[in-house]
């Protein structure tokens, strides 16, 4: 007995062991999809459009194609902090970004994605995307900017950066995109899972903020719908400070 109570903690460090070699493994492949910064070289822009994704007349199409497309990519959920494996995912978690954009084809296309690398904070987790997406069919100031999509690793609210990007790129494109259908209001979202499942994480829900109206909304799947919470709202004190105020 006392030989299984010293080997099975050892049992646990190789197995931990193993899974951060094979996920360190992982990360020196491409991944299609994803585009990889070059050491200490920013993205000026990001390519489009997204290979094998749309387009799509709704934008609430491509938001549902687009939420299992990025869950899917390596290392994209940690699954729930109570499952015991939770620290170790974390840490080697990653987030993807990319820019859901409208046509002058009356069509709303995703970019590529960009990655963040893997990093050691134990409270964040950020990718970089550029402001401009570079999609060669269209003259730059044709495009029509509407969601900035990323992962969340788990089920975790937007945070500061979150907030002080999408309001950044409001400045850059405007509030509000003229479509087809009507007036979208620019936001930024972030798709999470509950599924501690690596090769298809089912989308479980996205928090969004959209600031024309300072709404922070959280929306959760219900059957083949989504039901819509009001978690909050965003209020400016000046240039630079905010509160949220939540419900």
């Amino acid at each position: 007995m006392r030989c299984r109570e010293r080997l099975a903690p050892a049992a646990s460090r190789l197995a931990a062991l193993l899974a951060a070699l094979v996920l360190g493994c992982a990360s020196t492949r491409p991944i299609p999809g994803v585009v990889q910064r070059a050491e200490g070289a920013p993205l000026t822009s990001i390519p489009g459009p997204m290979p094998s994704f749309g387009p799509f007349d709704t934008f609430s199409d491509a938001l549902r194609a687009a939420c299992p497309l990025i869950l899917g990519k390596p290392r994209a959920t940690a699954g729930r902090p109570t499952e015991q494996n939770f620290s170790l995912r974390w840490q080697r978690s990653r987030e993807y970004c990319a820019w859901l954009y409208y046509t002058p084809d009356q069509k709303f296309e995703m970019s590529m994605l960009a990655a963040g690398a893997p990093q050691d904070e134990s409270h964040k987790r950020t990718c970089d995307l550029p402001a401009t997406v570079d999609d060669p069919r269209y003259s730059p100031g044709s495009l029509g900017y509407v969601f900035v999509l990323h992962n969340h690793p788990y089920d975790n609210v937007l945070s500061d950066r979150d907030i002080r990007f999408i309001v950044a790129m409001a400045v850059e494109h405007g509030v509000t995109v003229n479509t087809q259908a009507g007036v979208i209001p620019l936001s930024i979202v972030a798709f999470f899972s509950h599924s501690s499942s690596l090769e298809s994480p089912p989308c479980d829900g996205f928090f969004q903020y959209i600031p024309a109206t300072g709404e922070l909304l959280r929306w959760l799947r219900k059957d083949s719908d989504w039901g819509r919470q009001v978690i909050g709202r965003v209020e400016w004190l000046d240039d630079t400070r905010y509160r949220i105020v939540r419900n």
